[in-house]
């Protein structure tokens, strides 16, 4: 299935095991602390870990995602209801209302051409108000990290909340102009074996910069790691922090 860590109910309960509070969330709840009690874009907000954070932090936060299942499973965790939960695309944003907006766990790598990045940035852009700031994370290509993506290295063990326990591993299936395709399978009880199929864009620095600035944004920070490391010096990201 497409996606199918997002829209398979199932999957996206080995999402949630597999994802929790990290130090990149960290990262982004710090950058929107710089606006305290800002209102915040979550867009491709999934299950809702950082939004709901983002809440708890007392921002006004309405998480975004066309997935579903992912949707129903934030609102059903402590605290959904301080979040305003929206079932839709960067295209279904409001005007300038915005102080913030971040996209976290490589969304921005899912918008796979330069016409969908283009489009989003320029959504987002049209969504935040005059200087708000938009933050969001990719992977730099040139630490090559879909290299690690092979049954070996990413084999894993899961355990989901009602103690069911499976197996998952991923697989490069290509790996084309920057574009990686993959599959996620994962292994349950009984040998069941789902799918989770998708591609991400690989983009340099200055495939973003460009277009950033297409879109009207000025850049303020691009760092190479979650401690704010010069891009190749830290965790094979690019952090990009951005104004209009």
């Amino acid at each position: 299935m497409l996606h199918g860590e997002f829209r398979d109910p199932l999957l996206v309960a080995v999402y949630d095991a597999e994802c929790p509070w990290t130090r990149e969330d960290d990262f982004f709840l710090g950058v929107a602390g710089e606006t305290p009690g800002g209102r915040v874009l979550d867009l491709g907000c999934g299950t809702g870990r950082l939004a709901l954070g983002l809440a708890a932090a007392g921002h006004a936060v309405t998480g975004v995602d066309p997935a579903r299942a992912s949707l129903q499973a934030a609102r059903a965790k402590p605290g959904s209801a301080r979040v305003t939960w929206v079932e839709g695309t960067s295209a279904d944003l409001p005007d300038a209302v915005f102080d913030v907006a971040v996209m976290t766990s490589h969304v921005a790598q899912f918008f796979v051409t330069d016409e969908e990045f283009d489009r989003a940035l320029a959504d987002l852009r049209r969504a935040l108000v005059a200087g708000g700031r938009l933050a969001f994370d990719t992977r730099d290509p040139a630490a090559r990290g879909w290299e690690a993506w092979n049954p070996i290295d990413s084999h894993r063990r899961f355990e989901l909340a009602d103690g069911t326990v499976g197996t998952a591993w991923t697989e490069v299936t290509s790996v084309i102009d920057g574009a990686v395709s993959f599959t996620q399978h994962y292994i349950f009880p009984g040998h069941e074996h789902r799918q989770s199929t998708a591609t991400l864009r690989f983009r340099t620095e200055q495939e973003i910069r460009a277009a950033l600035h297409t879109a009207g944004f000025q850049v303020g920070h691009i760092y190479g790691g979650w401690n704010r490391e010069p891009v190749g010096d830290g965790d094979g990201e690019l952090l990009v922090i951005a104004h209009n």
